[in-house]
């Protein structure tokens, strides 16, 4: 069992990332958490968004990075340390980001290492979005397979960006994901460094945060992010 202690702290700011062709909404069941807990979060809308196809026809993974990096450093700007969430593709630009700027605490939730399939994952997402957005089937259809490419680029570029990183990380894995696959939780697990936790979510699909488990990894999130990591980086936590 890992050796930590409970505190009382000020509640850092939280950047919180969608994933890909996804949307601020994929994250706002734990913004919300967070900010009933008093820790301010920001959930921008990010480039690789589903509502910007003209975007997504012509931006390339840097450009997606480039991005991601103007949010880290708009928090650093403002609020110095904070913690970071990334959902899906967002988790690893959010790992990317954790050891170039003042990230004190990182969530990783269904992140995008190993996925099912290109087709497959554009598949779901366009039966997510039909869900959650209710848009017509013309406009989900409208994703552009060019997108699809490069976001398996990106994964390939910062894949290995995981070896890098070394503070208190929480993976969050959905058991029941479409899209991403379970292994890529362990994956994940096997490669950053220091202290971190593993938690599986039986009942969840991709969308891990409008799930049956929201409730428990809300709890977990808080724990971890309640948390004071002793110094000893050979204590971690797998359930």
């Amino acid at each position: 069992m890992q050796q930590v202690k409970q505190v009382n702290q000020v509640k850092q700011p939280c950047l919180l990332f969608h994933g890909f062709t996804g949307g601020p909404y994929e994250v706002e069941p734990l913004a919300r958490h967070l900010r009933e807990r008093g820790q301010l979060c920001k959930v921008p809308e990010l480039p690789w968004n589903g509502d910007s196809n003209n975007q997504l026809k012509t931006s390339r993974w840097e450009d997606w990075i480039s991005a991601a990096e103007e949010q880290a450093e708009k928090m650093t700007r403002e609020y110095g340390e904070f913690d970071m969430v990334g959902f899906s593709m967002g988790g690893l630009l959010a790992a990317y980001l954790s050891v170039r700027y003042p990230i004190r605490r990182l969530i990783l939730l269904n992140t995008a290492v190993i996925y099912v399939s290109p087709g497959r994952m554009l598949e779901v997402i366009r039966d997510e979005w039909k869900y959650e957005r209710k848009i017509s089937l013309d406009k989900a259809k409208a994703t552009p397979l060019r997108a699809t490419w490069q976001f398996t680029r990106l994964v390939r570029k910062l894949k290995p960006e995981l070896s890098q990183v070394s503070i208190p990380t929480l993976i969050a894995q959905s058991e029941k994901d479409q899209v991403i696959h379970p292994q890529s939780a362990r994956y994940i697990y096997s490669k950053v460094k220091g202290q971190r936790e593993l938690h599986w979510h039986p009942r969840s699909n991709h969308l891990i945060c409008h799930s049956d488990d929201a409730a428990v990894l809300f709890r977990q999130v808080s724990a971890f992010l309640d948390k004071e990591y002793m110094d000893d980086s050979q204590n971690q936590y797998e359930p």
